[in-house]
């Protein structure tokens, strides 16, 4: 018998100061049995920095011809692509190609995604935004998340304030290049 996804009901007072978006989102994320909560945690900041309001989740884990995070326009053009995790340069590529604002979030190691990358042909790679997510700030959130979570999210001048149970975590959000 096949293990279902858990599902995390998220309510978030967002206020992103860089990108003038102040809004109270309330939304569903799936965790997949083979995915790890660090994966999952950092696809839920991902939509909360890059929040507008067409983003979407994509199907999930092991789909080709879709990302974590998506946005459209109305007539179905993708107008952002957002990957996790340590996206290959072929998918990049891809993704380049498809939409004009390509981001990658990682909580993974940077040197072992830009080696992986190096030497690879990714249209339009220096037009990609990476933001790494520090792993250590990932555990402290995973402790205090439950299957209904509320927090606020303040991101100004490159920095974060995630404020979840009377504790404040603070980490970069700054974009970095994809390769140096």
């Amino acid at each position: 018998m096949a293990l279902s996804a858990t599902i995390y009901q998220v309510d978030v007072s967002l206020a992103h100061v860089d990108r003038s978006v102040y809004e109270d989102l309330s939304f569903k994320v799936a965790m997949h049995p083979s995915e790890s909560m660090e994966y999952m945690l950092t696809r839920m900041l991902a939509y909360c920095a890059e929040y507008e309001e067409s983003l979407a989740f994509g199907k999930g884990i092991g789909q080709d011809d879709e990302p974590p995070l998506w946005a459209k326009d109305y007539t179905g053009v993708v107008t952002k692509w957002i990957e996790v995790g340590l996206p290959d340069a072929d998918r990049l590529h891809r993704a380049s190609k498809a939409s004009p604002d390509v981001a990658v979030y990682t909580h993974r190691d940077l040197p072992i995604l830009r080696h992986n990358l190096a030497g690879r042909t990714i249209h339009r790679a220096s037009e990609i935004r990476l933001f790494w997510l520090d792993p250590r700030v990932l555990r402290r959130l995973a402790e205090r998340i439950d299957r209904r979570t509320r927090f606020e999210l303040s991101v100004t001048e490159g920095e974060a304030f995630l404020t979840i149970g009377g504790e404040t975590l603070e980490f970069g959000l700054a974009p970095l290049p994809l390769l140096p």
